[in-house]
């Protein structure tokens, strides 16, 4: 039996890699646990495995003392007992003694095997991150493999899987097997006692970026820069832009001639609407501009609560109200994801109640909110 671990441990360092002695260890630790697990006298006790001859034997230690501090025969020896066996020993020496029972293979061949099993997948699952770690936040094209009720596996280029989780699977894509997906490579776990290990989402706000990125130059080289993305995986995201070029158009160049370039990740993202929107360090500004959704929405005034530095009102023509909250809230919804502003959107002709409200909550009868504290909320916003 011990022959056949030895060959098996050569074999794993020639093919995988990995060293024996790590093993030797591992397998060491874990028989001195089996021991004192399974038989009744087993205290302080260390396996040792030769290697060279293929042995595994197992010892007690114990400790000489003096006769009148002898408590436990299973830890301590006397120093008369201790002279018997060499008469160099003095208190305090530690003697070993085997105590290898003889039905002990068995138990060793089993707790072998679960440790090599064990080093095993540990040395794959760390091959694995050291292959993929550099790769986080990446694009990569896999293949739809198949799909339990966890999880979508899909086989990245090399032939690993990656799973992704219900939530990361966009709501207007149907994946069949076979099918060819760009996705976002979001976490690589070093340590999984089982499951995979590879994570890929289709839903990340980042996919968008990273998409962008591959398609528009001036993305890629810094001069156009994604400022931030409010995302709703498979109906709508809205992108903030802003150019370091004051000759270049943000927008227009992200949308590219006749819309080429935007038209190409709609595709990539299976039809998704995309919303680009000129960033801006005004906050009242780049409200506005993430609010609207065509060239005839207005917005009439926007307010800023002096009570919450993350709260503002926007006043809108009565007639457009419906159009700047959008179906099911989203426009409104995405806008203030996108700015990092609690955004309230009121129609015209509540404009006096609104005051009336801001006035009341700051106890200043008469004065309008000043941008300053707007300013000031705009600053911690992280919109990387």
């Amino acid at each position: 039996m011990s022959k056949e671990i030895v060959a098996a441990l050569d074999a794993l360092e020639t093919e995988r890699g990995i060293q024996s002695e790590v093993l030797i260890d591992a397998i060491e630790v874990a028989l001195a646990k089996a021991y004192e697990e399974n038989y009744d006298d087993a205290t302080n006790v260390e396996v040792n495995f030769d290697r060279k001859k293929g042995n595994i034997k197992v010892y007690q230690i114990k400790t000489v003392v003096s006769e009148e501090e002898l408590e436990n025969h299973n830890l301590q020896i006397s120093l008369e007992e201790a002279h018997k066996l060499h008469k160099d020993y003095e208190i305090g020496d530690e003697i070993k003694f085997e105590v290898t029972p003889g039905d002990f293979g068995r138990l060793a061949a089993g707790k072998a095997k679960q440790i090599i099993i064990q080093k095993v997948r540990e040395a794959e699952r760390m091959k694995v991150y050291n292959e993929y770690k550099d790769d986080l936040d990446e694009v990569i094209t896999g293949e739809v493999a198949y799909q339990d009720n966890r999880y979508l596996y899909v086989t990245l280029p090399g032939g690993k899987e990656a799973a992704m989780k219900t939530q990361d699977q966009m709501t207007n894509e149907s994946y069949r097997n076979g099918d060819l997906i760009k996705v976002l490579l979001t976490e690589v776990e070093q340590e999984i006692k089982r499951g995979p290990q590879i994570f890929v989402s289709r839903t990340a706000p980042n996919l968008v970026k990273r998409l962008f990125e591959a398609e528009v130059p001036e993305v890629q080289d810094g001069t156009v820069e994604i400022k931030a993305i409010a995302r709703e995986a498979g109906d709508r995201s809205k992108v903030a832009v802003v150019s370091y070029n004051e000759n270049l158009d943000a927008v227009g160049t992200m949308i590219g001639q006749r819309g080429a370039r935007v038209q190409t990740v709609i595709s990539e993202l299976s039809g998704e609407n995309l919303d680009i929107i000129q960033w801006s360090e005004d906050p009242t500004e780049f409200i506005v501009n993430a609010l609207r959704t065509t060239d005839k929405a207005e917005v009439l005034e926007v307010i800023f609560d002096l009570s919450n530095d993350r709260g503002v009102t926007v006043l809108v023509p009565d007639d457009q109200l419906s159009l700047f909250i959008g179906k099911r809230g989203q426009n409104a919804r995405l806008a203030a994801k996108l700015t990092n502003f609690s955004i309230d959107i009121k129609p015209e002709a509540q404009r006096d109640v609104v005051y009336a409200e801001m006035e009341e909550k700051v106890g200043t009868v008469g004065t309008k909110p000043t941008m300053n504290e707007a300013e000031k909320a705009f600053e911690e916003l992280d919109l990387n």
